[in-house]
């Protein structure tokens, strides 16, 4: 493809005057047939130094199509969803060639792994979702190659930008110092956005346009529209082919310019436009619903470690703890044990004490075995990744942790509000600094 990129850049006309040859040297390269007198594979779009074919298109289309349909919602101008999904398919193209320079590389092993799980989370085995997809008209390995995209997208906004997002306690403390009550957090929205984009160093006559569209778009929405309908036609947001829909999100995980509007606004609502650096924003606060409180179970809980190594075999070490157990059982004291045996020096000092620990603290067999013991009983050895186990529990209280949890939820919400505003931006502009030429008589 290298060539095609030679070709039109290396001249002064516009590349617009080229499609016809462009369409048959892609032709030509791709199956090596000679180019005759038939209908060919147009090219829509020129990205950097590759190409989006019309049946690409066509095909992408038809996908949106199908769950645009599958969803009830009333159907935009099929020129409409064209474009958006010319659009999406040239930022992802874009992304794919910055992870293709970085040298991000998925390899099968962790495409079928994401496979699996996304089969189970819909509560299938691997065979019946492969089924699934056929019936929606999906192949399996069509479905691979989407995951192995996204999963080498999502690698490369990591790189790119997760890695330097970084969320302070000074920023923790400020948030709920901002927002008053953390019980704010138990408040959940479900939002809708639309977006007229305004590029950096728009000229006047740009701006205004913008404004006039903007604008007509407000009056159309609270006049009955679907809000839907019109973000698949309109919106220039990420979200537009989901008709706009963000999802549910607590006040901190909206973006901090529409923070405040939110706050007052009710289900069914409309608010904007909204101005910022990106363009106009419209908002449409689809449902309101709140959280319950956060109550876990606290364990007070006790081990014995027994490390296996080249000397004590997986057998030794149970059968060392076996003995133990059963001289705890006959009355001797846990805690003298654990400072004589247990090979966790850290809480062998404290006769074997975890002291309290909360769900998730500790690994999946440590737990699981700890949750099945009544209080003041000792299991059997259990095995983990750091050796074998006696357990004890001492005690156990249910408690709120909700301050805790909304505290923990405000570090993440903040995180993802910074990443999705760092992701808006650095899409904006990855999509402004590339070569990208579309030939509008093949949409």
């Amino acid at each position: 493809m290298n060539l095609i990129k030679h070709f039109t850049l290396g001249q002064h006309w516009p590349i617009t005057a080229y499609w016809p040859h462009l369409a048959a040297i892609g032709l030509t390269l791709l199956t090596g047939w000679p180019v005759c007198a038939q209908t060919l594979d147009s090219i829509v779009a020129v990205v950097e130094d590759d190409v989006i074919l019309q049946s690409e298109l066509t095909q992408e289309t038809s996908t949106i199509l199908q769950r645009i349909q599958a969803n009830n919602a009333k159907m935009p101008p099929e020129l409409s969803i064209r474009k958006q999904v010319l659009e999406k398919m040239i930022v992802e193209k874009l992304q794919r060639q910055q992870a293709e320079k970085a040298g991000l590389h998925v390899n099968d092993d962790t495409v079928n792994q994401s496979a699996n799980e996304i089969a189970q989370r819909n509560q299938m085995t691997l065979a019946q979702f492969r089924e699934e997809l056929d019936r929606q008209g999906m192949t399996y390995s069509t479905f691979l190659n989407t995951l192995r995209n996204e999963i080498t997208i999502n690698q490369l906004k990591a790189r790119e930008i997760g890695a330097r997002v970084k969320v302070t306690e000074h920023e923790i403390d400020h948030y709920m110092e901002t927002q008053g009550k953390i019980g704010d957090e138990a408040i959940q929205y479900h939002l809708a956005h639309l977006l007229i984009a305004v590029k950096e160093g728009a000229s006047p006559t740009e701006v205004q346009r913008a404004q006039s569209q903007v604008t007509d778009l407000v009056e159309r929405l609270k006049a009955g529209e679907d809000f839907r309908q019109l973000a698949i036609s309109y919106s220039n947001d990420n979200n537009a082919l989901k008709g706009g829909d963000l999802g549910w999100r607590s006040i901190g995980d909206v973006p901090s310019l529409f923070q405040e509007t939110v706050s007052k606004m009710r289900s069914g609502e409309i608010a904007g436009p909204i101005r910022s650096p990106s363009g106009y924003h419209i908002l449409k606060m689809i449902e309101l619903k709140g959280l319950e409180s956060h109550i876990i179970t606290k364990t007070q809980v006790s081990h014995i470690l027994i490390k296996t190594n080249e000397i004590i075999t997986d057998a030794e070490a149970r059968q060392r703890l076996q003995a133990l157990r059963a001289r705890i059982l006959d009355g001797e004291d846990f805690a003298a044990l654990a400072r004589g045996h247990s090979d966790d020096k850290a809480s062998a000092l404290k006769g074997g004490s975890l002291d309290w620990v909360s769900p998730g603290d500790l690994v999946k067999p440590f737990e699981q075995a700890m949750n099945g013991l009544a209080t003041n009983a000792i299991s059997e050895p259990v095995q983990t990744q750091f050796g074998w186990h006696l357990i004890k529990v001492t005690d156990r209280e249910n408690k709120d942790n909700s301050d805790e949890y909304r505290k923990n939820l405000v570090r993440e919400t903040i995180r993802k509000r910074k990443i999705e505003e760092e992701t808006a931006l650095w899409l904006r502009r990855l999509r402004d600094d590339a070569f990208v030429e579309i030939n509008p008589d093949r949409l």
